[in-house]
């Protein structure tokens, strides 16, 4: 795995700092996120943020506040410096000092099975169409990164590698998004796309990705054709897909494997959302209406 490169000069502490990230398996992401904390801390300060101390963090942090920063970027911030502080620097004392911001959790957006038809169909293309299949037909949304040797067609499996949480795990793969996917195949082949052992969904140039900023886009394209008013992105069409799990009476527990979730908790967040778990519940009044005229109150 490659560390990150910058435009902005490499110190002693960055360098150090890179080197545990990379020892630690963090991704390339998470490094350049963390980078970028530290290099906004390190402003804050106007000197090396290995000179800071706990009134420091303390400032800083309430800057944040007073800026209205939101709690991702806070949080982020913590993750971040609490890396600095007790890997790189070995001062746990410094790192004790930064305080997490809690906040309600959203419930996901999540498609009807009609508008999630509706969207497939109005994907822009057969790729898009494939790609889009496969976020909400396998719950995947580590699209991007899957090449055609991920498609095990005898297991019907598809393989997710270094998914959620960096862990490997198997994605179901469905007759009908299997044949999907062989439509794009044959499509990308005769465009000269696809390569051996190459990307499944090849961006601009065959030897890159396909990036998240084109799938999003694509997806809300496809939204605005198929009349779609809510906030849809390509994590939707994973929601979806547990919430339809769900309401089809697939064990959470299977649910939570195939999403890559590594507590139940995190999984069970779909039952707040789930209609049918929500109209299985019989309502006070029904069973009052229903006492009141004689009747056998439902459920």
């Amino acid at each position: 795995m490659a560390t990150l490169s910058t435009d902005a000069p490499t110190t002693p502490l960055r360098q150090r700092m890179q080197q545990d990230m990379l020892m630690r398996g963090l991704g390339p992401h998470t490094q350049q996120d963390y980078v970028r904390h530290v290099r906004r801390f390190a402003a804050f300060l106007g000197r090396a943020p290995d000179t800071a101390t706990t009134e420091d963090i303390r400032r800083f942090q309430l800057r944040q506040h007073e800026n209205g920063l939101g709690p991702a970027t806070i949080n982020g911030a913590v993750s971040a410096l609490r890396f600095l502080f007790t890997v790189t620097l070995r001062r746990r004392d410094l790192a004790r000092a930064l305080v997490v911001t809690r906040y309600a959790r959203k419930l996901p957006d999540v498609l009807s099975v009609e508008e999630a038809a509706r969207l497939l169909e109005a994907a822009p293309g057969i790729k898009y169409k494939a790609a889009l299949g496969v976020a909400y037909g396998a719950g995947v949304s580590e699209v991007a990164h899957l090449k055609v040797d991920d498609i095990d067609s005898t297991r019907m499996l598809i393989r997710v590698e270094q998914g959620k949480g960096r862990r490997d795990r198997n994605a179901m793969l469905s007759p009908q998004l299997l044949e999907l996917l062989r439509l794009w195949w044959r499509e990308g082949k005769r465009r000269g796309v696809m390569l051996p052992h190459g990307w499944l969904f090849p961006g601009r140039g065959c030897t890159a990705p396909i990036s998240s900023r084109q799938l999003h886009r694509a997806v809300q394209e496809a939204a605005e054709v198929a009349g779609i008013r809510k906030r849809v992105s390509p994590h939707t069409l994973r929601h979806s897909f547990a919430t339809h799990l769900l309401e089809q009476d697939v064990d959470i527990r299977v649910i939570q494997v195939l999403l890559g979730h590594s507590k139940l908790d995190t999984t069970a967040l779909y039952t707040k959302v789930s209609t049918r778990t929500i109209h299985a519940v019989a309502g006070p009044l029904d069973r009052l209406m229903a006492l009141m005229e004689g009747k056998t109150p439902p459920g």
